[in-house]
């Protein structure tokens, strides 16, 4: 703890204590609204927020990026609520998957995004985003929350999301609706235009505004407004602490009995996957955007997101990531080391003691207009185009990816996708097992054919190999080149020793060069 103090520096105070209040004004209307969307309660969302300030920021060596509860998860908590059956079993996943990056960590795996294709990455991401915005549609419109808390997260079809929508239609509450439909205005005018405008609403972010503007229609439904109310559903409920015992009181303990169960782990695995993969991509993207081009150390990210996520589900937090939102605000408002972040986290600390009976008149239908934007953020159309345009062998994972995640869960649309990927990368390698060289004419007009293999040839080639060699004609000679070829399968060793039998009886005359006999 020592050694993570003296890695502070009060340098640039001024700039991140500004950074850091912009910071906290955009997390704590995600922290609520993810919580929210992931069916845990809203208490949790804050818990996480502050914990990845402040016990993230410590120890991790990330100069400007942030961690809290991130978007990313939010499919994967609520399934696994619903199979575990209560929040605190899936705590002890929470704790589990925590452990598990610890020794990613240790293990120096911090390379592991690498191996994830980024048309799968991107899939994952485009797949959850649409699950959101279908999630937040029965809270947008005032549907009662309680209704739908046990949704299926990811089967889209029968009696899950899809029907709830329907049911949501019928009973909506209109108060309700005129608050999300001015809240997506809101966000929508901010983002186009008002913040171009003035710097004052690059401070004051568009979540903010969008909270405020809740708050302001709750007061006008409790003065009779149009005659319109809001239920205590539609609203957010978390407990109002009288004085610090009481907000002790709030944080909730994980059910490690539930260890013993296979669901268990298998999320734990899930959640140390997704979380770690999101982590790591947000370095990258946020090294990119530091103007002073500060590397992160991946391994030690991975130790300092375990170790976060271990505190958060022991404390009752929901699971934490590097977030992109956070980080990108924290670097464009002037965040220069990590002490924003870490202020940051003890600004929420601070709100969730002093102000939870505000934060108790935000309607959910605002948390639901934020989420929507996040979600159509995540599944923007024109990335649909982009990809699309880079051709098949990037579209098709990333579409596949987008289905599977739709309708099975997230894991299985991880496989899906890496599957197509891998099968488009197996496909280049059997294209690209060798090239074959003009065809030169000797004195005797016998043509000469050169085949030189790629500098990687494996069993996956062997087919394609055979086939050019069965294609030569009679009566020829043939060069078969290996100089370039670093690592040849015995595989297709095996098959040139052959062919170099059985040519004679086509009168192909065979000559090698740097062959492995």
């Amino acid at each position: 703890m020592l050694k993570m103090l003296k890695e502070l520096e009060f340098t640039y105070f001024k700039n991140d204590l500004s950074a850091s209040i912009i910071v906290t004004f955009v997390a704590l209307p995600l922290c609520l609204g993810i919580a929210l969307a992931s069916g845990a309660p809203l208490f949790s969302g804050i818990i996480a927020g502050i914990i990845g300030g402040i016990i993230v920021g410590f120890a991790s060596k990330s100069s400007l990026g942030v961690s809290g509860p991130a978007a990313g998860l939010v499919v994967i908590v609520l399934s696994a609520i619903q199979a575990l059956g209560s929040w605190e079993a899936f705590l002890a996943c929470v704790v589990l998957a925590g452990l598990m990056q610890i020794i990613l960590g240790y293990c120096k795996a911090g390379f592991i995004a690498y191996f994830f294709p980024l048309s799968v990455v991107k899939g994952v991401l485009t797949g959850i985003g649409l699950l959101i915005i279908l999630k937040q549609i029965p809270y947008a419109i005032g549907y009662n929350t309680n209704a739908i808390i046990d949704l299926s997260s990811y089967q889209l079809s029968g009696d899950t999301t899809f029907n709830a929508i329907y049911q949501a239609l019928g009973h909506c509450n209109f108060a309700a609706t005129i608050i999300s439909v001015f809240s997506l205005l809101t966000l929508i005018l901010w983002d186009k235009i008002l913040i171009k405008k003035h710097k004052v609403f690059q401070i004051i972010q568009g979540p903010i505004a969008v909270v405020i503007l809740g708050i302001l229609f709750y007061w006008f439904y409790q003065w009779g407004f149009l005659g319109l109310t809001l239920g205590k559903e539609n609203i957010v409920q978390i407990p109002t602490p009288e004085n610090w015992s009481e907000f002790i009181t709030q944080f909730t303990h994980p059910d490690f009995s539930a260890l013993t169960k296979l669901i268990t782990w298998k999320t734990a695995i899930v959640l140390m996957i997704v979380a770690s993969l999101e982590t790591l991509l947000c370095v990258e993207a946020t090294d990119k955007m530091d103007p002073h081009k500060r590397i992160t150390p991946t391994n030690r990210e991975l130790k300092a997101q375990g170790l976060g996520n271990m505190i958060s589900g022991l404390l009752g937090g929901l699971p934490i990531t590097q977030v992109i939102i956070r980080s990108s605000a924290n670097v464009n408002f002037g965040g220069k080391t990590k002490l924003s972040t870490i202020m940051h986290g003890l600004f929420l600390l601070l709100f969730a003691i002093t102000i939870a009976p505000i934060l108790n008149m935000i309607p959910l239908a605002s948390l639901a207009a934020i989420l929507i934007i996040i979600g159509y953020k995540l599944a923007h159309p024109d990335l649909f185009k982009k990809m699309y345009q880079l051709g098949a062998e990037q579209f098709v994972p990333f579409l596949a990816t987008v289905i599977s995640v739709l309708i099975t869960d997230l894991l299985t649309g991880i496989i899906i996708g890496m599957c197509f990927g891998l099968f488009f990368t197996l496909r280049h390698s059997y294209r690209n097992a060798y090239y074959m060289k003009d065809i030169l004419e000797t004195e005797n007009n016998e043509p000469i054919h050169h085949l030189v293999l790629a500098e990687e040839v494996s069993f996956f080639n062997k087919a394609n190999i055979m086939q050019a060699l069965d294609a030569l004609p009679e009566k020829s000679t043939v060069i078969i080149d290996c100089s370039n070829a670093k690592s040849i399968a015995y595989d297709v060793v095996e098959l040139i020793k052959d062919f170099k039998e059985n040519a004679k009886y086509k009168q192909i005359n065979v000559k090698t060069i740097d062959f492995w006999e």
